[in-house]
């Protein structure tokens, strides 16, 4: 079987494609096109001979229809995905996110492909009116980031209820891991203490999250697509554990055997009203369909996060002390 793995340069995507590959499957990996012909993550993976990296750009529908040739499955995970560049830069989100999921959901529609499973975000939920979160919570554009997501989850079922393409909307509450980029709070700290930072620039700590290991929200992935009754459904990827960020990074001290101290960076802090307060994944719906149970607790995932981000040779391609947006 080949699937194609779109944003497999990118944190999940890389994992994603490793993971199929020691499945057996034969992968088409997309990577963002650049003329120095560097393939992001895709760097760190051992070359296969069942690994073909392509590089172009999920927003041209010519392009999208010439990787999905001869494709069984598609994994959809390219997109822009940091919040706070979402808020000046909307156009390219709507652009990447929402025109690039129908260009590719199109393409596969004219190759028939077998399966196709749209990346989704639990960013979509917004502040929780009620948890566990499951899949019939309502949606609440509090981005420009989540309401492309929104948009792009849309587009995607439009097509499934007007054509019947094969396609599963799959919403992973927050991965982390190895690989992970430097825009997301749990590298950040990590990289920060690993540079000698003794005190550390944050926004909002009190927000909890539902925070998985990359390991297995790849797994659900691939689940997922082995699973005929998820066809047409949308469904969480998360482990039903509640933390705050706060709590997390306590814990990454304790881990790291820190002393750091944290101070809260008005820069950092979301414009009102766009926070999300509180995210917990209720993953009845992924247990029932496949089987589905989170391998990592909090702890364990995060270990093996730092023993990765503290290797020198990883540490060296951050800029820790470098607010990203």
């Amino acid at each position: 079987m080949k699937v194609l793995v779109t944003g497999a340069d990118g944190f999940i995507g890389s994992h994603l494609t490793e993971a199929l590959l020691a499945e057996g499957y034969s992968v088409r990996a997309l990577a963002q096109y650049n003329s120095f012909n560097y393939w992001g993550w895709l760097e760190d993976i051992e070359p296969n001979d069942r690994l073909e990296v392509v590089t172009g750009d999920v927003c041209d529908p010519n392009y999208c229809r010439e990787i999905c040739k001869d494709i069984d499955v598609v994994y959809h995970l390219a997109a822009l995905i940091a919040i706070p560049y979402s808020y000046i830069a909307p156009d390219s989100y709507v652009d990447t996110n929402v025109k690039g999921t129908l260009n590719i959901c199109q393409a596969a529609r004219d190759y028939g492909v077998k399966r196709i499973l749209v990346t989704s975000t639990s960013e979509v939920y917004g502040t929780a009116k009620y948890v566990p979160i499951d899949e019939k919570h309502p949606l609440q554009p509090q981005s420009p980031y989540s309401a492309s997501k929104i948009g792009a989850d849309a587009i995607a079922m439009s097509l499934y209820n007007a054509f019947k393409l094969p396609i599963t909307i799959v919403r992973p509450f927050n991965t982390y891991g190895p690989r992970q980029s430097a825009r997301a709070v749990i590298p950040t700290i990590i990289t920060q203490i690993a540079a000698g930072a003794k005190e550390i620039m944050l926004g909002d700590t009190r927000p909890t999250r539902d925070f998985n290991y990359v390991t297995d929200t790849c797994r659900g992935f691939i689940e997922l697509a082995n699973c005929d009754k998820a066809i047409g459904e949308t469904v969480n990827i998360g482990s039903n554990f509640e933390v705050s960020i706060k709590d997390t990074l306590n814990l990454i001290k304790d881990i790291m055997h820190s002393d750091v101290r944290f101070v809260t960076d008005e820069q950092r802090v979301r414009p009102e009203n766009s926070e999300v307060f509180r995210l917990w994944c209720d993953n009845t719906k992924i247990r029932e369909l496949t089987g589905f149970q989170p391998k990592y607790s909090i702890r364990e995932g995060l270990e093996k996060t730092v023993e990765w981000f503290t290797l020198p040779g990883n540490l060296a391609k951050y800029k820790p002390g470098l607010y990203n947006v």
